[in-house]
């Protein structure tokens, strides 16, 4: 993909003809890459748990008993959306984009490893909450930090990635669903093939 440069468009005020194409800069298209992996976050965060409520149901009884209780544990994760991309702008101000957009993976690490080691449906909510004001702040900053280091030629092709990668991680997202669903479709098979034979014998 080749894009021509007008005149006078994208700052350029010569009239000479300038080409740029999409994978030209690979330091630049790794930098997207990585810098969109935040938006790979968000569409995964907001599809997975689709599939994972069947198992958090399973797990914990009261959250299969209160619907109140399955509602914020889906929903948490998008008010602390709200909250991070609120506060995202005022720290992409203070501290820059590259620490902003560390600090948010880091909210996220730290909330992933607060809902994997949940004792109970309150903390895996707590979970959930840092993990949204993690995906918030990226969601924020990886679209200006792309657009800030991109090539003005192909600006909006490298910034039109994050959203990309917000959908590729919801699909990624209904795939690992699909997966522990058949998984837990075969461990279901075998155990009752397992207890037919044994009542057989």
């Amino acid at each position: 993909m080749t894009i021509d440069s007008l005149p006078g468009s994208s700052g350029y005020i010569d009239a000479g003809e300038r080409k740029v194409t999409y994978f030209s800069n690979p330091y630049v298209l790794g930098l997207t890459v990585v810098a969109g992996i935040g938006g790979l976050l968000f569409g995964y965060d907001t599809g997975v748990i689709s599939g994972a409520l069947l198992y958090i149901r399973d797990e914990f009884e009261a959250v299969n008993q209160s619907s109140f209780l399955q509602e914020t544990i889906v929903s948490m994760a998008l008010v602390g959306a709200i909250i991070g991309a609120a506060a995202g702008g005022w720290i992409n101000d203070v501290y820059g984009r590259k620490k902003a957009t560390l600090s948010a993976d880091v909210v996220f690490a730290i909330g992933s490893i607060v809902m994997a080691a949940a004792p109970d449906p309150y903390v895996l909510i707590f979970g959930r909450l840092l993990v949204g004001l993690g995906v918030g702040v990226a969601s924020v900053t990886a679209p200006v930090y792309i657009a800030e280091a991109s090539p003005s030629e192909i600006r909006g092709s490298l910034v039109s990635t994050n959203v990309l990668m917000i959908t590729g991680g919801q699909f990624l997202s209904y795939l690992v669903n699909l997966a522990f669903t058949e998984v837990r479709l075969l461990l279901l098979c075998h155990f009752k093939l397992a207890s037919m034979l044994y009542c057989l014998s």
